[in-house]
């Protein structure tokens, strides 16, 4: 794991299409991140960077949204954050096309019960939508939550027989943020800690972006 970037740095090598993975602290979250073995449990995609900064799109509680790179990095316990970019770099069509399919799933209901095929959506499914739609490309595994939950012992059964009223779906399917970290489609770019936006202009003498 790379350490002690600036997320004004990180923002200046960014590209339309990479994908953004955090660690939010809410229990249920928490939950994920340690039913996949990962440490990570949210993901967005970046629409936007340019001059007037970096704008990620989300998938979050309680509607799908687009947010600043500073403030979705603040929201990352100890500051981690990760970068993963496609191999197969987008075209300029594509990234128009991404921009769309972004737009199309804006102000959508999140949905708590994390299932694939619901109306509603969920971080991981939003960005692995909106590659798919945008470029064709394949991003996470799609899995029940019987295989995801048979792999993990650790993972809290109690808690998530709590979160369904009673009864595990296990025949739902669903995808994680830790799946789309995995993909062989994806190179990782940066793993560390990021320090806030007005840490490195206070070093710097600079004013915040």
């Amino acid at each position: 794991m790379q350490i002690d970037s600036n997320v004004l740095d990180l923002a200046t090598t960014l590209q339309v299409g990479d994908i953004v993975f955090i660690r939010v602290r809410a229990r249920p979250f928490r939950e994920v991140a340690t039913a996949t073995a990962s440490w990570t449990n949210h993901v967005g995609i970046v629409v936007a960077n340019s001059g007037t900064g970096t704008s990620i799109a989300e998938s979050t509680f309680p509607l799908s949204r687009t947010t600043s790179l500073k403030r979705f990095a603040a929201r990352s316990e100890h500051g981690r954050i990760a970068i993963a970019r496609l191999r197969q770099p987008l075209t300029a069509s594509q990234q128009l096309r991404l921009s769309e399919a972004v737009r199309h799933r804006m102000g959508i209901w999140y949905d708590t019960g994390f299932n694939l095929h619901s109306r509603r959506q969920f971080c991981s499914r939003f960005v692995r939508e909106v590659l798919a739609e945008s470029a064709d490309i394949g991003v996470g595994e799609a899995e029940t939550f019987k295989a995801l939950l048979a792999r993990q012992p650790d993972a809290a059964l109690g808690f998530w027989r709590l979160w369904y009223f009673g009864r595990i779906p296990w025949e739902r399917e669903t995808v994680t943020p830790a799946s789309l970290l995995c993909s062989p489609a994806l190179e990782l770019l940066f793993d560390g800690t990021v320090q806030p936006a007005h840490a490195a202009a206070n070093r710097s003498g600079g004013a915040q972006a």
